[in-house]
């Protein structure tokens, strides 16, 4: 016969088995869903467009976000972070990114929304790089799942060009 601690082992051993491959198949079945996204981000002005005495630039700009993020959320899913980037290309980087503004949507309720804002953060570039730079506003989102990997994606919309003079 064996012992009640040998029993409790097999038990115990069984059963995390079988949430683990509970977690595994949950994981994979988020696979199958493939988001229909709209995100949709407007320059309404720039409210300042000025050199420090460092000579970095720094430019104010007043946005409207609105996005339909709604289909990211399956059952598996946590929350989703998502945040707007000026992104554009210096002679010194092929890649600038500035995050403008976040946030973290709770539940599929809270997906669908539309920001009339000024960005939440600094866009500040070290050195006089940004008269007349075109940029790109990019909206990067990612999943994250109640269990299995976290999933990234974007949306970028291009076209929009800084101003030739500081204001």
């Amino acid at each position: 016969m064996h012992s009640f601690g040998y029993r409790a082992n097999a038990l115990l051993t069984f059963a995390v088995t079988i949430l683990a491959m509970m977690c595994v198949m949950a994981s994979l079945s988020d696979n199958l869903n493939t988001p229909n996204t709209h995100v949709q981000i407007d320059v309404l002005n720039v409210n300042w467009f000025q050199r420090h005495p460092n000579w970095n630039d720094e430019v104010s700009l007043t946005l409207n976000i609105s996005a339909d993020l709604q289909s990211l959320f399956t059952w598996n899913t946590k929350q989703v972070f998502v945040f707007v980037a000026a992104e554009y290309e210096t002679q010194k980087n092929s890649l600038n990114q500035v995050s403008l503004w976040d946030g973290i949507i709770p539940s599929k309720e809270n997906a669908k929304f539309w920001i009339h804002t000024t960005n939440k953060y600094a866009f500040v570039d070290q050195g006089s790089n940004l008269r007349g730079k075109e940029l790109n506003l990019t909206m990067h989102w990612h999943v994250m799942p109640k269990t299995g990997y976290m999933f990234a994606d974007k949306k970028v919309i291009s076209g929009f060009r800084l101003p030739e003079e500081y204001r």
